[in-house]
């Protein structure tokens, strides 16, 4: 199966919950996040979720230093989360922006928490314990959804609010294709 198979809305394996990861430390798993990795920077991404490249365990990686899809966003540290649990710190929730690499081309306002605590291990087995706020929490939350077989169109509120990436933000599909990016 190809990435591109893959990555993309329709694939039944993206509405499926992941299976938790038992074994830590393994060749398997270290091949799993090199792919994602590999998948992810090729892509430009923020993030990615086991599901989006056809494996069904729950693990996800974020992180960057900065990314032309979210210009105005801090540094994300690169991390590998493996059996992730979120608990949102505060009840407040703000509408924002995000694409997904298995939605190519499209945008929408998605709620999310502001501020939560993310729970897991990193590939070794070791503790991950967090709390975060803003775009960091955006995307942890968005890729957890995928481990749960939820794509972010299923969280927009007011469908006047998605939409075709180069119809709300042609400036950013202008400099993407200027620089000879991905933009989705």
């Amino acid at each position: 199966m190809t990435i591109k198979q893959v990555l993309k809305m329709g694939d039944p394996k993206l509405l499926e919950v992941a299976n938790a990861v038992e074994q830590f430390n393994t060749s398997a798993l270290d091949k799993l996040i090199q792919d994602m990795k590999d998948t992810m920077n090729s892509l430009d991404g923020a993030g990615l979720a086991a599901p989006q490249i056809g494996v069904g365990l729950q693990v996800v990686i974020f992180g960057f230093k900065e990314n032309q899809r979210y210009p105005d966003s801090d540094e994300i540290p690169f991390t590998v989360l493996v059996n992730p649990h979120l608990t949102p710190l505060s009840d407040e929730m703000e509408e924002g922006w995000e694409g997904c690499l298995s939605v190519p081309g499209l945008r929408g306002k998605v709620p999310r928490y502001t501020h939560l605590r993310y729970q897991g291990f990193d590939q070794y087995g070791q503790v991950i314990d967090r709390q975060v706020e803003s775009f960091h929490a955006r995307v942890v939350q968005h890729e957890c959804d995928h481990l749960q077989g939820i794509l972010y169109p299923m969280r927009i509120r007011d469908f006047r609010t998605f939409g075709y990436t180069e119809v709300l933000f042609p400036e950013l599909v202008a400099a993407d294709r200027a620089s000879g990016g991905n933009m989705e």
